[in-house]
């Protein structure tokens, strides 16, 4: 029989009609936060910049500071093709810098973490130097996306290429994060835990941070499997945090990969719901890792499609409502401020 080709993946756009039909009170409304992983972009109208973000940061919750993460924005559209992605940090930049002009309540962009292609080896010297540049004091790390699986892709515009991490070339390229004093945010999918594993082992002075509780994927040939795919997730996650220099970010589920379809319920879930879904992950990661490695993220405007960002952080709430203060500290903002030295 021919091979079937892969399913291709979309992410809802955020429909703030839907998400305004369920608001709730603030849990905790004091409680400092760094949101250690939002995005700014706008594709196709779904804009999400300076004044989105603060719409949202400023719904509520003590946000204190955000870290922006890369996702293929803003390029520069003329010079070496591998520095291309610098006009990302560029632009973030400015957004930060605009946001200081403001005197906003949040630190917009605190940290920022950009692409840059670590299968250049050594040649990617240029590329952190000119991101670091860029950054103006604010440029922590490097992104470089390796989620991939045969059965479906997500919606990026170039897939990485299979079992990445463990090339020769990517691997070169990585060993200069620490020359730099940089930092590496994966993303990946629960069946690539293991390569992590193997890479954070060989570089183990570099600080590694796993976006989105590691992918425990929830489609194509895992859909309804949720039991036997939180088992393989969960022990290849024991394996990883051996790792000292590896942490966790706890988010990123509300994301149609993991298999979960709030965005097609009559209304938009709420807090209790999102905890009730989400908690055996990032209770089985804070176990793991300990609090002192676990930082709660948004991943918005991506997890707008399917919650809103107060209902979101009470959620994280009441996930960590048993929680000693110093953990909740950490877990909310310590562990974030100090993965991202943001001072």
């Amino acid at each position: 029989m021919p091979e079937m080709p892969p399913l291709v993946l979309s992410h809802p756009v955020p429909n703030p009609a839907w998400l305004a039909r369920l608001t709730e009170d603030i849990l905790d409304p004091d409680l400092p936060i760094v949101d250690p992983h939002h995005h700014l972009w706008d594709h196709g109208g779904n804009t999400y910049f300076l004044d989105q973000l603060l719409a949202d940061t400023g719904s509520g919750h003590n946000i204190a500071a955000t870290v922006f993460l890369q996702c293929f924005w803003a390029y520069r559209g003329t010079g070496p093709e591998a520095l291309r992605p610098v006009g990302e940090t560029e632009f973030v930049a400015s957004v930060a810098a605009e946001a200081v002009r403001r005197k906003t309540a949040t630190r917009v962009c605190a940290g920022i973490v950009g692409y840059a292609d670590l299968t250049l080896g050594e040649q990617v010297d240029a590329v952190l130097e000119a991101h670091i540049a860029a950054g103006a004091g604010r440029f922590r790390g490097i992104r470089h996306i390796t989620a991939r699986h045969p059965r479906f892709l997500a919606s990026m515009s170039t897939p990485p290429a299979f079992a990445l991490m463990g090339t020769p070339a990517f691997r070169a390229g990585f060993a200069r994060l620490g020359h730099h004093g940089l930092s590496y945010d994966a993303w990946l999918y629960h069946t690539q835990i293991d390569q992590l594993t193997d890479l954070a082992r060989s570089f183990p002075e570099t600080p590694i941070v796993l976006n989105h509780v590691g992918g425990p994927l929830g489609v194509g040939p895992y859909r309804g499997k949720r039991d036997s795919v939180f088992a393989a997730w969960s022990a290849a996650l024991s394996t990883l945090a051996g790792c000292p220099n590896v942490h966790m970010k706890l988010g990123g589920l509300a994301m149609v990969v993991n298999g979960f379809d709030f965005h097609e319920n009559v209304l938009p879930p709420s807090s209790g719901e999102l905890a009730d879904a989400w908690r055996p992950y990032m209770e089985a990661c804070i176990e793991a890792f300990g609090a002192s490695r676990c930082m709660f993220e948004s991943n918005f405007p991506v997890d707008k499609g399917m919650c809103s960002y107060p209902v979101l952080w009470n959620g994280f709430k009441r996930i960590a409502a048993g929680a000693s203060a110093d953990e909740k500290a950490a877990l909310f903002h310590d562990t974030a401020a100090g993965f991202y030295r943001l001072g």
